[in-house]
């Protein structure tokens, strides 16, 4: 069986979307940061278990904390984009996205002296409303995009409208993506993201294993924050984003060392090379 692709989504505790309860960018720095310590534990787990990696990092983490994306590069593991600012893409103009992915692309490429070819936009947040925002990724640099959540998602995802799979997408200027979609679970009209962030904390393991089992290449989608049992707590969430933020932190850490012993692990990259794109399927817009 093929290994899951391993990507992390590099941001902070504070770094929930849509959340009126935590303050915007310029406070950002006020606030207790636990991103580089959560790093260092998941790149230790990593190291341990000899895989490498996809970071997909926020042009605010590489721009506050470059020596920490210094050291996940210096570890072997590819480093793609996260946004800026962790802006939701339908909540965007055209030449806003462009002016805040240019600009977080720019500072991810300076600090690691490689360019920035990959890409995953906040909560899947790529609509059918805003498929303008595959054209300027190709114009910015970005060959390989993970943005795309084939079914029904809280900040976005675009249904039925592409293959569940990998696949090639073909834009109006005749630029291609190799686009890389969220792999899901149908758990009644659910959508389940099954092999990341909460879904993997409160999901059981036996459950997560068996998805695994059927999905070769399956993608997954962890944060720093996932495995921390210590992060402050936000004030004033509903009962059901608390549960989506917070269940199962406990254990979190051993139960992905158990996932990693199981089921290896690869790189966007890696995985990447493995496919033929030639034979894979093409979607124009």
């Amino acid at each position: 069986m093929r290994s899951p692709i391993i990507t992390i989504d590099l941001e902070d505790w504070f770094h929930l979307l849509e959340c009126d309860a935590i303050p915007g960018p310029e406070a950002w720095g006020t606030l207790e940061s636990r991103i580089e310590r959560n790093t260092n534990r998941v790149l230790a787990l990593l190291a341990n278990h000899g895989i490498r990696a996809t970071f997909f990092t926020l042009g605010w983490v590489a721009e506050t904390y470059p020596s920490l994306l210094k050291t996940v590069a210096s570890q072997g593991h590819e480093i793609g984009c996260h946004s800026g600012l962790h802006t939701l893409i339908h909540q965007q103009t055209p030449e806003a996205f462009r002016m805040e992915t240019r600009r977080a692309v720019d500072a991810i490429s300076g600090c690691i002296g490689l360019p920035v070819t990959a890409y995953r936009a906040p909560g899947f947040s790529l609509t059918s409303q805003s498929l303008w925002a595959f054209e300027l990724l190709g114009e910015l640099g970005i060959t390989t995009d993970c943005s795309v959540f084939p079914g029904r998602h809280a900040h976005g995802g675009t249904g039925g409208l592409f293959p569940p799979g990998p696949f090639k997408l073909e834009c109006r200027n005749g630029m291609q993506l190799r686009e890389f979609p969220m792999t899901l679970a149908q758990v009644g009209p659910l959508d389940i993201a099954f092999a990341g962030g909460g879904y993997f904390r409160f999901f059981p393991y036996a459950m997560i294993a068996r998805w695994i089992r059927a999905n070769p290449d399956a993608m997954t989608y962890f944060h720093p924050r996932d495995f921390d049992e210590g992060q402050p707590r936000i004030q004033g969430l509903s009962a059901l984003r608390k549960f989506k933020a917070y269940a199962g932190l406990k254990g979190a850490h051993q139960k992905l060392d158990r996932f990693l012993h199981e089921f290896g692990g690869q790189s966007l990259g890696e995985a990447s090379a493995r496919i033929d794109w030639d034979q894979s399927p093409l979607v124009r817009l």
